[in-house]
Parts: structure tokens; sequence; C-alpha cells
């Protein structure tokens, strides 16, 4: 399966991760949510999907993509769902094991917290979804084991988004967790060390979300 690379409408701000994740082109299939299709073009990437409210999008841009092959989803700007939200579920449609996230992170904190909550949404669950900015990249955990893969060196950070996070155990992190809880509010996840390239997490219950960033954060 190949995977599916969303451009959100943000600053991509370049790092390690991103060029990781730009680097999937053009193997991956590529979905611009209304004004992502800017950064994808600027980006050197032709999107395969453009879909939202088209209302931060240059009409002329717009045309011209949909001319090189470019499929447009228009939805109303009085909507429920967010242009991301929709570019997610289009990329569900996809049946992609993974799914990188551009431009999601930092600008106005709402979208930043609601674009994280978004990893929540149910037809996402069991898939490898990313948010991926500069040298970072978030994911959510769901009870169970998730491996990362990086350096020694690099910063993990756990935090529980669902009130609390129970049985958390890890390996290969210098302030190890062993069988503890996490919860809402107390920072006591947050900026750990991998002491090897791969770390291990576990969890029994809860939703934990995991944050990446190559080197020292």
């Amino acid at each position: 399966m190949n995977p599916v690379l969303i451009f959100a409408y943000g600053d991509l701000n370049p790092g390690v991760m991103v060029q990781r994740a730009l680097s999937l082109w053009p193997d991956a299939y590529v979905i611009a949510a209304d004004g992502g299709a800017i950064s994808a073009v600027e980006s050197g990437i032709q999107p395969h999907l453009i879909i939202g409210d088209m209302d931060s999008v240059d009409p002329e841009l717009l045309e011209n993509l949909q001319a090189r092959g470019a499929e447009i989803q228009r939805y109303p700007v009085e909507k429920d769902e967010t242009d991301l939200q929709l570019a997610l579920l289009a990329a569900a449609e996809q049946d992609a094991g993974k799914i990188l996230v551009l431009g999601a992170l930092g600008g106005r904190l709402d979208h930043t917290l609601s674009n994280i909550y978004l990893l929540a949404l149910p037809e996402l669950k069991g898939r490898d979804v990313r948010l991926v900015a500069g040298n970072q990249e978030a994911w959510l955990m769901h009870p169970g084991e998730t491996i990362i893969s990086g350096a020694k060196g690099d910063t993990l950070s756990l935090v529980p988004l669902d009130g609390m996070v129970e049985g958390v155990e890890t390996e290969h992190l210098y302030y190890p967790l062993r069988a503890e809880t996490l919860t809402f509010g107390p920072a006591r996840g947050v900026s750990n060390v991998m002491t090897a390239d791969r770390a291990i997490v576990r969890s029994r219950r809860g939703e934990l979300l995991i944050i990446h960033t190559a080197g020292k954060a």
C-alpha cells in the first residue's frame, strides 16, 4: 500500500522529519486540504486530490492543478468538518497503511489542538497517522505496543489525551516508566530521552500522544 501525504494549510516548518515525509513523493498519494495546495506546489509536488471549501486557495492555481489532473472536492464554507478532517477521511478511504500530515502544527492554538484531536477519529483507528513538523512527528497510541525508530539522544514525550493512560511501560528511555499511570495535567511523560536507536512504549488502557523529536528538543 502506498502512503498518503496530506498538506494542511499551515507552515511546513522545514526539518529532518518534514524532509523524510516529502521523500515519499512520488510514490505517495497526495491530498491537499484547501490552501495546503499552495504548500504542495511550493514543495514541487502535484496533489492528486484537493478537498475543502476552497476559501484559502487562489482560483487560478486551483484551475491549473485541475488541468494537470488533480481531483477537486468542494464543500460548503459552513460545514461541521474542518478541511483537514475531510482530508483525513479521504485518506482513510485510500486504505493507506501510513498517513503523514504536513502543516498541521503551529500558528493558531485552536487549530493545532483540534488537529491533534483529529488523530482520534474512529476512521483512523488501526492506521499509522502522524502529524509532521520540523524535526518532530506526533501520533496517537492506542493500548498495546509501539516501537519508535530514531537515534540515541532523540527526545520522546508521552502525553495522555483522555484523562489517564494506565500500565505505561518503556524500554530504552533515560527515565523509565514501569507499569505506571499517566494522568491528564501533570507533565510526567514529557522530555524523555532515547538511550538507543529504538525505544518501546506499551500501555494497557487509554490514548497516549507520542511526540518524537529528532535530536535534543
